[in-house]
């Protein structure tokens, strides 16, 4: 397994991170275990969580992923060996049931959401802790323009910082992150650290896939640069990229068939594009979700590609590309199709 550093923090991470936002909700805790110890088995070492999932967003389920990673490292009696990242939400009218709904990244709030995820978590510090997303409005969640709203209320990002700060003082997180950030959203939070001598970001939590490689224009600059690396999310674009939707197939129990409304990756352009991405890795013997996931692990401005399964079978599938190199023709290939299918699912 490769191990990169998350940002200039020294923490040391596998390239393979686990995503566990369908734990509680298509994955029992005793799911979730059995997926973890595969995951540690094969060099696995990060873990991705958030205090909103399960995914999708409901009162009953808010919390149990963490809970069950929690029972799992309480049960082996790893938590030295493992790096345990999570989450505080941002603003979202769907999202009440989280902290009364005060969804805003103050001192109070953070403080409150860092408290409720190391109860969660059993245990005393969470070594990356990100923002979900911005508390201002931004191009993100699938939008490519940007609407400026000039008289928009937002924390400021220097109190942002100051208060995750105060977190990593007290000792209760090791490193900052962010998640579906702007290329100035990342760069404004590191001219404020550096200015003030607040924490530094150390990695950008975004989507990344064959379908949706809009962080290539400016992000992965700022990425390789500014040492804050990618955790690419979505590597198998909420599993299109396995091509097991294809001709209108519908799996029982699949995230598709039960969470229908999703449909990011599933828009006529997507699926057109998702085809053409199957049929390149027949023609050269792979199977489609593995190609995808080599790709992602091929860029230099990645430091984690989170991967994620509903099954035991699914997950080995995804560790094993942990070895692979694509071939410079399926490269190629690649290449060809994205002037082709440019952006097909932002």
């Amino acid at each position: 397994m490769k191990i990169n550093e998350l940002g200039r923090t020294g923490i040391k991470v596998s390239r393979l991170c686990l995503g566990t936002m369908t734990f509680g909700e298509q994955n029992t805790e005793a799911d979730g275990h059995e997926q973890m110890d595969m995951a540690v088995d094969h060099g696995v070492n990060f873990f991705d969580t958030a205090e909103a999932y399960s995914f999708p967003a409901n009162p009953k389920t808010q919390g149990d992923s963490e809970r069950i990673i929690g029972t799992w490292m309480k049960a082996r009696k790893n938590r030295a060996d493992v790096v345990i990242a999570t989450k505080i939400s941002g603003p979202s009218g769907d999202r009440t049931h989280i902290r009364n709904g005060n969804l805003i990244y103050d001192r109070v709030q953070v403080a409150d959401a860092v408290e409720q995820s190391l109860e969660r978590l059993q245990t005393d510090h969470i070594d990356l802790y990100q923002t979900h997303w911005p508390e201002r409005k931004a191009n993100y969640f699938g939008r490519l323009d940007y609407t400026h709203a000039a008289d928009q209320d937002f924390t400021p990002m220097q109190e942002q910082l100051e208060a995750l700060s105060e977190q990593v003082k007290a000792g209760k997180i090791r490193a900052i992150g962010v998640c579906n950030e702007t290329a100035w959203g990342v760069m404004k939070f590191h001219e404020i650290a550096a200015r003030m001598n607040l924490p530094r970001a150390a990695s950008i939590q975004n989507p990344y896939n064959l379908l949706c490689r809009q962080f290539e224009i400016g992000l992965s600059e700022v990425s390789i640069r500014e040492d804050c690396g990618l955790l690419a999310y979505s590597p198998l674009g909420f599993g299109a990229l396995t091509g097991k939707y294809l001709n209108g197939a519908l799996p029982e129990g699949s995230r598709h068939q039960l969470f229908p409304h999703f449909m990011r990756f599933f828009k006529p352009n997507g699926i057109k594009a998702t085809e053409a991405y199957t049929a390149l890795a027949r023609a050269h013997g792979l199977e489609a979700s593995q190609m995808a996931l080599a790709f992602v692990n091929s860029k230099p401005f990645l430091t984690a590609n989170i991967i994620g399964a509903t099954s035991i079978e699914q997950l080995k599938s995804n560790l094993e590309t942990e070895g692979m190199v694509l071939s410079d023709e399926v490269l190629a290939g690649i290449e060809a199709l994205h002037v082709e299918f440019s952006h097909p699912a932002p």
